[in-house]
């Protein structure tokens, strides 16, 4: 029995590193690596069992042509031939009728890999296709990060180790940044205090010493209210805001006039003495570190809420202090040139650009031309965009020709023309980088494809040569795409890396380059950015909408990941089903008993979930946990039935969190 060494490809901040055990050309055990500098040995709920993923009988081995309606999942087995050459042959038709833009990709980061999570760019940048905007996660995180720092990379997450003040900031850790918990805990071990601000009572509350539960859509304004304390108590941190920032008598003056904690109170929900409490214990911290998470950036206000954060960070002189700072995502993205992958000059003129968010306006709406074909890949589109009775009827058009890459019949597969069997991880060449943590790692396959699966980027090669694209890029493999990227690590980035060990399959650790400490145009944090509309931060509204009482809050579920690992049924039993949480109060109230199925409705749609009764959950919410597949709900659809197109006010992300409902019994 053999071990060797791959990374985690999904989407999770800690792209954790795996040993697998090979027997007779199978993965049979995958566990954590302990030299990896950041997991540690350590993996997830979701990762102990990888094997049972890559191994399971229900992975699709074959080419498969559609013989059913769409949705109905009846299909024919056919060659890799037949099913390149009937897609090929469709997209030139298309092309030749209605134009390329006729055509639009849709993927995601099923892979986190930097080449099969991008190995459609290339070929639908020479096709002259419609561009997809891939803002589904949290790009207004992003935004409200740069509003305020720039360019500036994010802190080591390894700095929270000298904090004495932890605040998890609207983020279930537990279930989405399982690697940074264990760092918690450990400053905690060594006397830090943490806290926790979220809407909600998740499994992460049992990390902190004690739980703030706001309002939904309301920590931007928590966050001003702190600094106005901050201010009027002379509590700020003066000589670092001097130094280091422009802007902050303007946002004192604005904090001061506007964000008292009795007006924030109203808005938070949290007592003005709880609101002054919070931020003196903020002040009297040596090192306060915030760990900033995506849920909080997925309202109409997002990117303004995490620039409040942000700037809160600075007035508290957090970024000045050995164990201190503001950590929203690691920005290991700047080391990497990917253009030798993504080749944009290969577009012959600009595009459309579609936002994911939106697809089914799109697929409903578009016109010159309309959309006439999709390809997706490394994506589940029917169970995770947003208004999903939207989704599927514009996937069940029957002139919509509808191409999936895939490893399991999902519920997008199910509505495909042609499905074309697709890898794991350990099966393809890849390069990893993390947006929690700095480590790079390149893996090597170390079982091979099942039946006839392959990758994302030998796929596209196939299609580029039956369209007869002569580019060379179409005929490098992808480790001469590995190869080329690496050729490009930024000079500042490169320094120190051992790439011996890198080339080995070794992680090695991205050292943010030294140069200016803070890359803004200003040169200093901008409190204040002139550049945009609202010079200052404050606080935006969040979608209202009227007539529904409670808030959906769209959380993780700790056991599966998005619509990924639902094949395995034992994940989805420890996640206990499709299920819906409500306060005891709401439940009292309309009369449902715990474990009763019930009916979750909006404007939109209705999902059926399974009730939790929570004792501790606040009124007024409704808490949804992971995103199911059809096959495996109790109704007909998932949460994302009730969930908008509606985008964010920066960067066209998602606004998952911002949505109302009602419950009724089923």
């Amino acid at each position: 029995m053999t071990a060797l060494r791959s990374v985690c490809p999904f989407d999770c901040p800690d792209a954790c590193g795996l040993l697998v055990q090979v027997e007779d050309g199978r993965a049979v055990k995958v566990r954590g690596d302990p030299e990896h500098p950041y997991s540690q040995g350590t993996l997830c709920p979701k990762m102990n069992g990888y094997e049972r993923s890559v191994g399971s009988p229900d992975r699709l081995l074959h080419p498969l042509v559609r013989t059913g309606a769409k949705g109905e999942g009846r299909f024919r087995r056919a060659s890799w031939e037949e099913a390149i050459q009937l897609v090929a042959a469709r997209w030139k038709d298309l092309a030749r009728e209605h134009g390329s833009e006729a055509i639009l990709p849709y993927s995601y980061a099923g892979t986190m890999g930097v080449v099969q999570r991008n190995a459609g760019h290339a070929f639908f940048h020479r096709l002259g296709a419609s561009r997809l905007d891939r803002t589904i996660c949290s790009p207004a995180k992003g935004a409200g990060w740069s509003q305020v720092m720039g360019a500036t990379a994010g802190p080591d997450p390894d700095e929270v180790l000298d904090s004495d003040l932890v605040v998890l900031w609207g983020i279930h850790a537990v279930a989405t940044n399982l690697h940074f918990v264990q760092r918690v805990k450990e400053a905690r071990r060594r006397g830090a205090r943490v806290l926790l601000v979220e809407v909600w009572p998740s499994e992460t509350a049992a990390v902190a010493d004690r739980t703030i539960l706001v309002r939904p859509g309301s920590d931007g304004a928590l966050a001003l209210g702190l600094v106005h304390v901050l201010a009027r108590e002379g509590l700020a941190d003066e000589a670092f805001l001097a130094a280091e920032a422009v802007g902050w008598p303007e946002l004192r003056a604005r904090a001061l006039a506007e964000y008292p904690p009795e007006a924030v109170s109203r808005l938070t929900g949290l007592a003005p003495a709880e609101i002054e409490e919070l931020a003196r214990a903020l002040a009297r911290a040596r090192a306060p570190f915030l760990r900033v998470g995506s849920g909080l950036s997925r309202y109409a206000n997002g990117a303004m809420t995490v620039r409040c954060i942000v700037s809160l960070a600075a007035v508290l002189g957090a970024f000045g202090r050995k164990g201190g700072g503001c950590f929203a995502d690691a920005s290991s993205s700047q080391a990497l040139d990917l253009s030798p992958v993504t080749r944009e000059d290969l577009l012959p003129r600009p595009t459309r650009v579609v936002n994911m968010n939106q697809l089914g306006a799109a697929l409903a709406e578009l016109r010159d031309p309309p959309i006439r074909s999709m390809m997706v890949y490394a994506a589940n589109p029917a169970a995770v965009a947003p208004d999903q009775n939207a989704v599927l009827a514009g996937l069940a058009r029957e002139d919509l020709f509808l191409v999936v890459h895939e490893r399991f019949m999902t519920d997008t597969a199910r509505f495909a023309d042609v499905v074309l069997p697709a890898t794991y991880s350990l099966e393809h060449a890849d390069l990893y980088r993390s947006y929690g943590q700095y480590c790079l790692q390149r893996a090597q396959p170390v079982v091979p494809p099942p039946g006839e699966a392959k990758a994302n980027w030998e796929v596209f090669r196939l299609l580029a040569a039956a369209m007869g694209f002569e580019e060379p890029v179409f005929r490098m493999t992808e480790d001469a795409l590995i190869d080329a990227v690496l050729e490009r690590l930024s000079p500042s980035w490169r320094a120190g890396l051992d790439l011996e060990r890198l080339a080995a399959g070794r992680a090695v650790t991205l050292r943010p380059p030294a140069g200016p400490r803070w890359r803004t145009r200003s040169g200093k944090i901008e409190l204040r950015n002139d550049a945009l509309a609202e010079p200052l931060p404050r606080h935006l509204p969040t979608h209202e909408e009227r007539g529904l009482p409670l808030r959906l809050v769209t959380a993780p579920a700790i056991h599966t990941l998005n619509s990924t690992f639902m094949e395995r049924p034992e994940l989805r039993e420890r996640n206990g089903g499709m299920s819906l949480r409500l306060s005891p109060a709401e439940a009292s109230a309309r009369g449902l008993a715990d474990g009763a199925a019930v009916v979750a409705w909006n404007g939109l749609g209705e999902a059926t979930f399974a009730l939790r009764v929570t004792p501790g959950l606040p009124d007024g919410i409704a808490v949804a946990e992971g995103v199911w597949w059809l096959a495996h709900a109790p109704g007909a659809r998932n949460v994302n039935a009730l969930t908008a197109q509606r985008l964010t006010d920066a960067a066209g992300g998602s606004t998952f969190y911002d949505n109302r409902v009602d419950v009724r019994g089923a």
